[in-house]
């Protein structure tokens, strides 16, 4: 198993595994969400390959004084190996490499589970809530229907 910054190759493959961990939403796309990360200064997609299958993957990024977890994402048949936390140790590690001194990441409300992984690894309620809206009128009204 080798854990490694993916390319734009490996885009449907994510989004595929994306899909699966029930972590994409109509109003987002999820190949377009891959390429702007692989192909931005400031982000990165890493992903665990199996025998040239893509297994897991985060999505790492920063703006300068925070880093940024997304899309961690494990197979089905890989959950429980340890797979999530080498992958998030991964993305911080990436993190701390540049420079940045703090690591965040967004929960969905309902993910309690996925709330109680990241509690394990040390993260804690940060005690501030994420508001957006999208520019496109359309998503905004898909976003609003799909609420």
């Amino acid at each position: 198993m080798q854990i490694l910054p993916l390319t734009s190759e490996h885009a449907d493959d994510a989004a595929r595994l994306w899909s699966e961990c029930g972590l994409t939403r109509p109003w987002n796309d999820p190949r377009s969400d891959f390429r702007m990360a692989v192909s931005g200064p400031s982000s990165e997609v890493l992903g665990a390959l199996d025998d040239d299958l893509l297994v897991g993957t985060v999505m790492v990024g920063h703006e300068g004084h925070r880093g940024w977890i997304y899309y961690l994402a494990i197979d089905q048949a890989h959950r429980g190996s340890g797979l999530g936390k080498a992958l998030v140790a991964a993305a911080e590690e990436w993190i701390e490499g540049q420079g940045i001194p703090k690591v965040m990441l967004m929960i969905r409300a309902e993910n309690d589970d996925v709330r109680r992984f990241y509690e394990r690894l040390g993260y804690v309620d940060q005690g501030v809530s994420v508001l957006g809206r999208f520019l496109d009128e359309d998503l905004q009204r898909l976003r609003q229907g799909s609420a």
